[in-house]
C-alpha cells in the first residue's frame, strides 16, 4: 500500500498527482528531443485538465510557467516563452493602492463633492443651473433613502447654500418618490370574517346544506350511502 504520508509533496494540487509524476519522469529522460516532445504532450494534457485557463489571455504561457514550477525549475527544454525564475514565481504580488477618501459630508458621499466642484467651475449659466438642479435631486434622494420622512425643499436649499457658500441654488422642485412604510396599523387589519365573503352562499341553494331542498323538489331523490 502507498499512502500520501510517504509520497513527496504535491506542488500544484489542481493538476493532480499523475501530472507531477509525468514531470518527474520527464526529468529523467536524457534524450533532449524526446524530452522536448514529451514536454509539449504534458502541456496539452495540463490544458485539457484545466479548461478554465483558456479564458485567460495567453494561457499557454501560464501552462509553461506551471510546468517549470512543478519541476522545481530543473526542467531543461526549449520553451516558447521566457523561462521564469524561482524568485519571480515565489514573489508576493504588489499591494493594490486603495483610494483613501474622507468626505466632508458623510451622508452625501464623496462623489457629490466632485459634482459640486465641477458645477462651481462651470462658466455656462444654463449648465451651472442644470448642475444645481441635479445636485438638489440627488441630495433629496439620499435623504429619502436614509430617513423615514421626505426632506422639504427649503431644507435641501439651505444645505446646498451651506455647502457651496451660496454659489448654487436650484430653481425646480425635485420630485422623489419616498419609500414610506405602507404597512397598515393594527387597527386597520381586516378581521377574519372579512375574508369569508362566500360564507353565506351555502344558505342560498349551493353546497351540502341544501340536500333537504333537493328532497322537497324531487320525490324520486335517492339517498346515496
Amino acid at each position: 500500500m502507498e499512502y500520501n504520508t510517504i509520497r513527496n509533496h504535491l506542488i500544484m494540487k489542481e493538476y493532480g498527482r499523475h501530472i507531477q509524476r509525468m514531470v518527474e519522469h520527464l526529468l529523467t529522460i536524457e534524450d533532449r528531443e524526446v524530452r522536448q516532445k514529451n514536454a509539449y504532450a504534458i502541456i496539452e494534457l495540463m490544458g485539457f485538465l484545466n479548461p478554465h485557463l483558456k479564458t485567460i489571455e495567453d494561457y499557454r504561457h501560464k501552462l509553461w510557467d506551471h510546468l517549470y514550477l512543478i519541476s522545481d525549475f530543473k526542467l531543461d527544454v526549449d520553451s516558447p516563452y521566457p523561462v521564469p525564475s524561482r524568485e519571480e514565481m515565489k514573489a508576493p504580488p504588489a499591494a493594490l493602492p486603495y483610494p483613501k477618501k474622507h468626505p466632508k459630508f458623510n451622508h452625501l458621499g464623496k462623489n457629490i463633492e466632485v459634482v459640486i466642484q465641477k458645477a462651481l467651475d462651470e462658466e455656462n449659466p444654463e449648465k451651472k443651473q442644470g448642475f444645481a438642479n441635479a445636485i438638489a435631486y440627488y441630495m433629496k434622494l439620499t435623504y429619502s433613502n436614509w430617513h423615514k420622512e421626505l426632506a422639504h425643499d427649503d431644507v435641501i436649499q439651505a444645505e446646498l447654500k451651506s455647502i457651496t457658500k451660496g454659489e448654487l441654488e436650484f430653481n425646480n422642485r425635485p420630485f422623489v418618490k419616498h419609500r414610506a412604510d405602507n404597512r397598515m396599523d393594527s387597527d386597520d387589519y381586516p378581521s377574519k370574517h372579512q375574508y369569508r365573503k362566500n360564507y353565506g352562499s351555502r344558505q342560498s341553494g349551493h353546497g351540502r346544506d341544501n340536500r333537504n331542498n333537493r328532497n322537497n323538489g324531487n320525490g324520486n331523490y335517492k339517498k346515496r350511502y
